[in-house]
């Protein structure tokens, strides 16, 4: 090593700020979180949503976009047909002989 690059290697270097991406398939869908350069489709992100990482979201117009969550409420109704329960408790399943209420599970989607 000669003295010119003795002195180079003491010189500062330039810290290179950190990118952020998000890469996508074609249809928009996350696929992983990097800081690498990677082949394939990316947006670059700020740090605080990198950060969080959310999966619920989609690349659209090369824009983030927040998918809202559906809202999945199950519920039990009597009904016609379904499980005989004991007319004053809904714990108590009897059978189909004895005086019943017939209960069903009701699924509701909010979106």
């Amino acid at each position: 090593m000669n003295e010119q690059e003795f002195w180079a290697a003491l010189t500062p270097v330039e810290p290179v700020s950190p990118v952020y991406r998000l890469y996508y398939d074609d249809q928009g869908w996350p696929l992983y979180y990097s800081m690498e350069q990677l082949p394939g489709n990316y947006i670059e992100l700020d740090r605080e949503t990198y950060q969080s990482s959310p999966t619920n979201i989609r690349v659209v117009d090369g824009q983030l976009t927040v998918i809202k969550p559906v809202v999945v409420i199950h519920k039990l109704k009597p009904t016609q047909e379904g499980t005989p329960c004991h007319p004053n408790d809904v714990c108590i399943v009897v059978d189909s002989g004895a005086p019943n209420q017939t209960w069903s599970l009701q699924t509701n989607e909010i979106t």
